[in-house]
C-alpha cells in the first residue's frame, strides 16, 4: 500500500488546502518539463496519484480506513513501511 501523505510530504490530518498545496508543489517540482531528473516522471506521476486520491473525501476516507486496518492486521508490516517512509522524509 503507497503512502500518499508522504508522497506530498504531508500529515495524515491535512486539510484540503493543504493538499493542495502541497500537490501543487510537488507538482511544479517533479514536472519533467521543468526537472530533467531520471526519477522526476515517476515522482510527479507519484504526486498526481495522491493528489487525486485524498482531495476526494470519499477516496480519502476509504485509504484511511485501509491504512487503518493495515496497522491492525499486519502491525510489524506497517511499522517498516512507516519507518521508512518517515526516514526517507527526513533525509529529504
Amino acid at each position: 500500500m503507497k503512502d500518499h501523505y508522504a508522497a506530498l510530504g504531508i500529515d495524515s490530518d491535512a486539510s484540503v488546502a493543504a493538499i493542495k498545496s502541497a500537490y501543487r508543489k510537488k507538482a511544479s517540482e517533479y514536472h519533467p518539463d521543468r526537472n530533467q531528473s531520471a526519477d522526476a516522471p515517476a515522482r510527479f506521476r507519484e504526486a498526481q496519484e495522491a493528489y487525486e486520491l485524498l482531495s476526494d473525501p470519499d477516496k480519502r476516507k476509504e485509504y484511511d480506513e485501509n491504512r487503518q486496518r493495515s496497522l491492525l492486521e499486519n502491525p510489524l508490516a506497517t511499522a517498516e513501511q512507516i519507518w521508512t517512509t518517515y526516514l526517507h522524509k527526513v533525509l529529504q
